[in-house]
This record gives C-alpha cells, sequence and structure tokens, in this order.
C-alpha cells in the first residue's frame, strides 16, 4: 500500500463513481461505480486485487450509494482506515468563474457550488449531494474540489466572451467556461514530458475526444481557447450533442415545428450528433455501418472528422502558428486509428504526417505516432482525470 492515498468520487444525477488512488504512483488500488440510483433496482461494482464484486439492490439515494461503497470496502478491501486516505477529491463540472483552481471544501464552499447549478443543470446537484454525504461519512479528512472548469480559467476575454448585451451576460453569468479541464491539463503536461520539454515551453492542441469531445489550444502551458462554451453543448461534434449550430434553428423549432423549450434542449442534448445522423452514437458501431455502406454513417464520420479539423485550423491561428504537439485523448481519440488518420491528412497542406504503423498500435502508453519529418508531433495520451485530480487533492493539502 502506497504511504499515502487520495479518494477520488465523482457523483453525477444517478452515479457514483470511485477510485481509491495512490498519486505518487498513478496506480489505481481499488474502483468502483454505483448506478440507477432513486431506481427500483440499483448496482454496486467495486474492483480491488483483481476481483469484481457485484450487488443489486435498491439505491435510494447518494447517502445510501455512498454508505453502500464504504461498506464494500470494508468487506472486500482494502481497509480505509489502514489505506492512509489523507484527502477525499471531488470532481466538480461547474466551476463557474468562481473557482480558478482546486478548493478545500467548506460549508460555504458547498453553498456556492450549490449557486452554480444553473450553470450546469444536470451535474452539479449530484456533486453537492456527493460532497455533504462524504463529508458527513469521511469527516476527519480534508474533502477538495476540483472544478472540470478550472484549467480553462486563463481564457483571454476576447475568447471567453459572447457578443451579448453587456449586462445579460453578467447578471446572467453568461460566458465560455469550457469542460474537460482536468483532461486537457493532464493530457498537456504528459505531452510535453513525451516530447521532452516543458509545459510552459511547449503550444500544443489537445483534442478530447469521447461521447463527448472538446479541443483546446494551449500556450505556454496555459489555456487560450477552447471548444465548449457556457455548457457541454457547444464545439465539436459529439455522441449525441449536436455541437456548433445556428442558434436561430431553436427560434425556428420552436415556431415552426411546434417544439417546447425542453424538448429542443433534448434534442440538441441527447438525441442528436452521431446519434441523429447514423442512429449510433457507439463510434464502434459506427465504423461497423459504415463498413456495411450505409451512407447516413458515412456521412456522420464526414462531419464528426470536418469539425475537427476546422478546429484544429482555427486554433493554430490562435497559437500565432503551427504548434509543438497535436494530441489525441480519450474513448475515440485513444483507440480509433482511423479518426486521428484522416484529421492529420487533412492537415498534410502543413507538413504534417502520421506514421501509419505507428498510428496503428495500440498501447496504454504516451506515444508519438507522427513521422520523424512532420512538422508537428502527433501524439496518442490515455487521459486519466481521476489520477488528476488525486494529484491536484494532494498538491493542495500538502501546501
Amino acid at each position: 500500500m502506497s504511504d499515502h492515498t487520495v479518494l477520488v468520487i465523482n457523483a453525477g444525477s444517478s452515479t457514483v463513481k470511485y477510485q481509491l488512488i495512490s498519486p505518487e504512483d498513478g496506480a489505481a488500488i481499488a474502483s468502483g461505480i454505483v448506478e440507477r440510483i432513486g431506481e427500483e433496482t440499483g448496482i454496486v461494482k467495486h474492483k480491488y486485487a483483481g476481483q469484481e464484486h457485484t450487488e443489486n439492490l435498491p439505491i435510494e439515494d447518494h447517502g445510501v450509494g455512498l454508505r453502500k461503497v464504504l461498506d464494500l470496502f470494508d468487506a472486500h478491501g482494502p481497509n480505509l482506515a489502514t489505506a492512509n486516505v489523507v484527502a477525499v477529491g471531488h470532481r466538480v463540472v461547474q466551476g463557474g468563474s468562481v473557482f480558478p483552481a482546486p478548493t478545500v471544501i467548506t460549508d460555504e464552499v458547498v453553498e456556492q457550488i450549490r449557486g452554480l447549478i444553473p450553470l450546469a443543470p444536470l451535474h452539479n446537484p449530484g456533486h453537492v449531494r456527493g460532497i455533504e454525504v462524504a463529508r458527513e461519512l469521511l469527516p476527519d479528512v480534508p474533502h477538495v474540489a476540483v472544478f472540470d472548469t478550472s484549467f480553462f480559467q486563463t481564457l483571454p476575454a476576447s475568447a471567453y466572451t459572447y457578443a451579448l448585451p453587456k449586462d445579460v451576460a453578467q447578471e446572467f453569468s453568461i460566458r465560455r467556461y469550457g469542460f474537460h479541464g482536468t483532461s486537457h491539463q493532464y493530457v498537456s503536461r504528459l505531452a510535453a514530458h513525451t516530447i521532452g520539454k516543458d509545459v510552459a515551453d511547449t503550444n500544443q492542441i489537445v483534442l478530447h475526444l469521447g461521447s463527448g469531445a472538446s479541443v483546446s489550444a494551449i500556450k505556454q502551458g496555459k489555456a487560450v481557447e477552447t471548444s465548449m462554451g457556457l455548457t457541454p453543448l457547444e464545439g465539436l461534434v459529439m455522441g449525441t450533442r449536436t455541437g456548433d449550430i445556428d442558434p436561430a434553428i431553436v427560434f425556428h423549432l420552436y415556431r415552426e415545428a411546434g417544439m417546447s423549450i425542453d424538448e429542443i434542449d433534448t434534442m440538441l442534448n441527447k438525441q442528436s450528433g452521431l446519434k441523429g445522423l447514423a442512429g449510433q452514437n457507439d463510434f464502434r458501431e459506427l465504423l461497423r455501418l459504415i463498413g456495411e455502406g450505409s451512407a447516413d454513417a458515412q456521412l456522420a464520420f464526414d462531419v464528426f472528422l470536418h469539425r475537427i479539423v476546422k478546429y484544429v485550423g482555427s486554433y493554430m491561428a490562435v497559437l500565432g502558428g503551427l504548434p509543438d504537439t497535436i494530441t489525441f485523448t480519450a474513448g475515440v481519440g485513444e483507440n480509433t486509428a482511423i479518426v486521428r488518420e484522416k484529421t492529420v491528412n487533412a492537415l498534410s497542406g502543413f507538413g504534417i504526417a502520421i506514421d501509419p504503423e505507428l498510428n496503428s498500435v495500440r498501447s496504454d502508453e504516451p506515444r508519438i505516432v507522427s513521422t520523424p519529418d512532420s512538422t508537428v508531433k502527433i501524439l496518442v495520451v490515455p487521459t486519466n482525470e481521476e489520477l488528476e485530480i488525486s494529484r491536484q487533492t494532494m498538491s493542495l493539502i500538502s501546501e
């Protein structure tokens, strides 16, 4: 067992994900998930020492779920009393402009996170409940909130400001916040290390491509632009989200289709993207359909790719030239060679080139997949948001 461990908790609206991590060596000692909170039957999975334990039982709320997690640690290990848990790190999606960095949680901080619920109505309520219960159940260690939005607090005003009436934007806290910040921060640091440079000496573009997808431009270690905005809906085409659209489409559907605001909201967030175009939001299924000759699936892939290339090109302009690295991460970015190949081939006019043999290798390690003469190094860096949360938590409590 490591000298020190951090329990990382990610409480969603109906789930609680957790990992017990050693920040020093990056080892995930134990992990698990509580699913279907509030439904008739919930599921709890706990993994430790190569064994997975699963239980099906009603989980009324987050309190019941987290108590069950602690029971599983007691029953199946490791014992938290002897695991040297020095802190609990909580993932919080929306920190608004209030939290530019990880923060030790106090009663006041909980209320501030609660106050940000209008900006993240799907995520922050679960975070608040998870924090409240975890502080009650584990009162003897500090609890730290790590925010998805903090990394993007370095964006210049020209990048985060929407061209709305100033008083409206201020009253309702409307600006670009960005999301997946812990992933972009972790990956950019590791990408710099992989090419033998300090992150402060690099300019980077990071493509976080999963069911949710975002891209960032990072100049000398600091984020200067990102694709997600007030919410995670803006930017790239995603599994079920539209990404960028003309905002007047909302008014058009309201007036002409008779759709309610809630119906349009649901459609844009949960029924669009790859799912809306091809009927599938799983990228493996999308590629299978393309292989079978589906024109809809091919178009979905082409739209997805076009948006990525468009953003990469614009972010090179924001950075003032070619970056040192373009890095692919998250589920699709790490595992789908054809996406990396097609993206880089579309950038060949800039002298950027991918090595097909290196690109085809599957690995859990950070790696360079560009050719030796490529003007930009192309990397694949597996993300690890939980490890980043544990390290930011440890760094804060060690100050």
